[in-house]
């Protein structure tokens, strides 16, 4: 397990790079967003970053609020996504009033929360058969070339990579599924992706370059990322789980 003071500096870390993570961050993929919230309509997208998730809801026509903790990181969201209602607040502390929102949807963040306070907010501000959904993107490994490049990626700051599962005893028994897609990019545009990890963000200087040619120097070796644009293979791994109604 990675030790505390690492884990709230890597989750802390997004708002120093929220231009380049509005940019170069993926979507989610639609299929895996819709599966996790079925037929709602008002939405609330917690730790909403620089509005990756909020813009898919947003393109199926929801009445989606935005919180998310970060100044920087709300400030790329409302830049981008002025008509979007975006609150300052933790998935520990939600600003909204009990029973708001149909569904409460995470991209790339159910990690960072603390656990059990962050579910029981969540719970408190959903509607009896609301859903909540936490979905992440993964690169996907049975991809050769991105198995070998996934293990590339190890930086000091490394770790504590843990299985997290919406547990709490107002909500259901938590379904997963999985869906693939892709992001388009390039050499230097992935190099830029994976610089808004928070695991590279955190490390120093010297580290991150050396990483940093390494990477360079493998994604123009390979035949798949070499020449212009590629697919970039991801995963979005969905988790929903029902409030009783």
């Amino acid at each position: 397990m990675q030790q505390p003071e690492m884990h709230a500096r890597r989750a802390s870390s997004f708002g120093s790079n929220a231009v380049a993570y509005a940019r170069h961050r993926p979507g989610y993929a639609e299929a895996a967003v819709e599966w996790a919230l079925g037929d709602r309509a008002r939405v609330l997208d917690l730790a909403a970053g620089t509005g990756q998730l909020t813009q898919t809801l947003l393109s199926f026509g929801l009445e989606v609020t935005a919180v998310e903790p970060d100044e920087a990181m709300r400030t790329e969201l409302s830049r981008r996504l002025p008509d979007v209602p975006a609150l300052a607040g933790r998935a520990e502390e939600i600003p909204v009033p009990d029973a708001s929102f149909d569904a409460v949807l995470t991209g790339q963040a159910f990690h960072w929360f603390n656990n059990p306070t962050a579910l029981n907010e969540i719970v408190r501000v959903l509607r009896p058969g609301g859903v909540f959904g936490a979905l992440w993107n993964s690169d996907d490994l049975n991809v050769p070339w991105v198995a070998e490049l996934s293990n590339m990626l190890t930086t000091s700051a490394s770790g504590g990579e843990e299985e997290h599962v919406p547990r709490h005893e107002l909500l259901s028994e938590p379904e997963e599924a999985k869906f693939h897609h892709v992001q388009r990019r390039t050499v230097e545009s992935m190099l830029a992706t994976i610089g808004t990890q928070s695991s590279m963000i955190v490390i120093d200087a010297a580290e991150r370059t050396r990483l940093f040619d390494r990477i360079r120097t493998y994604l123009w070796s390979r035949p798949e990322t070499s020449q212009g644009e590629f697919d970039r293979p991801l995963i979005t791994v969905a988790i929903r789980a029902y409030k009783a109604g």
